[in-house]
């Protein structure tokens, strides 16, 4: 039986919010700082979904791609406009710093 890091209900839980949250208007086409919200959006879902679809484990890749995610979520976040992208990146950031504090500790990624 796998064991589950004690922080995957509150990942289930936020992400299946996140995933049921607009995407806000107009970061299609912004970028600050040749980052492109779209990407972090996608890839990062996708660390998480994997994450939580294999009980709290990613391969190295995706370690990888997550704190690629979290250090352009730190750069991003400060530079968008006002209005509710700012909540909806700070969401995905949580989710992706949830996820990455397991890291070491579960010794499966």
């Amino acid at each position: 039986m796998t064991v589950r890091p004690t922080e995957y209900a509150e990942v289930e839980r936020l992400y299946a919010d996140q995933c049921t949250a607009p995407f806000p208007a107009g970061m299609t086409s912004f970028t600050y700082r040749d980052i492109c919200p779209v990407w972090l959006d996608s890839y990062t879902s996708g660390c998480v979904h994997t994450w939580l679809a294999n009980d709290g484990a990613l391969d190295d890749w995706r370690w990888d791609v997550l704190s690629t995610c979290l250090a352009r979520l730190e750069q991003l976040i400060p530079g968008l406009p006002s209005g509710p992208a700012g909540g909806y990146y700070a969401a995905w950031h949580r989710l992706a710093l949830l996820v990455w504090n397991t890291h070491d500790r579960t010794g499966r990624g």
